[in-house]
């Protein structure tokens, strides 16, 4: 199964129009992830079109929308749509076989005050100083608990506090104040485990405890597939390499895993280039690609 995303990231209108310079392709999307999509989707029309097409095996191409936000493509697919030996998910990968991503977890935070005048803050609780050890904990003791815990495609898990706001204004006591995290996981990590860890650090420390919640309506877990499976065997071989990776960011491969059918990531372009201003893939990669994704096709039993 060949399963490439079709949602581009939002852009300046002249960000959309295609041009080549230097052997690249620039343009939104070029990287993140049309050039997967125009790779696979030749490699299989060649393949319909002059064969040899495979026995036993049945190729499926499919187009997967919302993996920016929700991932209800992907998500679909693995409630509602057939079940594979292997899911190739296109993403920048630099034509590496990726086994193993991170899986993702929105935690939001809150600790709750007592407003009072500005002019007499002794008669009230202000959110933001509860939430100032708590932030104090998370940016220094947090992270050292997260590297002594490894994985060796992963590395360790990691903590970003992307958003904070508190109060109303300032002449009010803040009697809320909200943080939201970023949490990146490895396999053997959930929300629950992570809400488990955290409440027991704020303990330790004889924090007072917020209030947790989740912003994700939906799971993200980490990636982990076998790499000793046969068809991901089959796509190392076509692209020539030896050993599979793991990266940092979540993709389509996690839900459709979740459904049942093991996923893999790879395609041309680096990640590094996706969502960027100037956004572009490397051309030779682009038809590497197509070059790998057919020798692959044309392996299949």
């Amino acid at each position: 199964m060949l399963a490439p995303h079709m949602d581009v990231v939002p852009a300046e209108e002249n960000a959309f129009k295609p041009k080549i310079k230097n052997g690249k392709l620039h343009g939104r999307g070029a990287c993140d992830t049309k050039g997967s999509m125009a790779a696979f989707f030749q490699a299989f029309c060649d393949l319909a079109k002059n064969g040899p097409l495979p026995l036993s095996t049945e190729v499926i191409f499919v187009g997967l929308v919302d993996e920016e936000f929700g991932q209800a493509g992907s998500r679909k697919l693995a409630k509602s749509g057939p079940q594979a030996d292997l899911a190739i998910a296109g993403e920048p990968t630099e034509l590496k076989v990726v086994t193993a991503h991170k899986g993702n977890s929105w935690l939001q935070l809150q600790t709750t005050g007592v407003a009072a005048h500005g002019a007499t803050p002794e008669n009230g609780k202000n959110a933001i100083e509860a939430m100032t050890p708590i932030l104090k904990t998370l940016f220094h003791d947090y992270p050292k608990i997260l590297g002594k815990r490894t994985h060796p495609l992963l590395g360790s898990p990691t903590l970003n506090i992307g958003k904070i706001s508190g109060g109303k204004q300032p002449n009010i006591v803040a009697d809320q104040c909200i943080i939201d995290l970023d949490r990146r996981t490895i396999p053997g990590e959930n929300e629950d485990s992570i809400k488990k860890e955290l409440m027991a650090l704020f303990r330790q420390q004889k924090l007072p405890a917020p209030d947790f919640s989740s912003t994700r309506s939906v799971p993200c877990p980490p990636l982990n597939t076998d790499p000793n499976l046969p068809f991901v065997q089959t796509l190392l071989r076509a692209s020539k390499k030896r050993k599979t990776h793991g990266v940092s960011y979540f993709t389509d491969a996690s839900p459709i895993a979740m459904g049942g059918t093991p996923a893999v990531v790879f395609g041309p372009g680096n990640i590094a280039q996706a969502h960027a201003r100037d956004e572009f893939i490397d051309i030779l990669q682009l038809e590497e690609a197509y070059k790998i994704i057919g020798v692959f096709l044309k392996s299949m039993p």
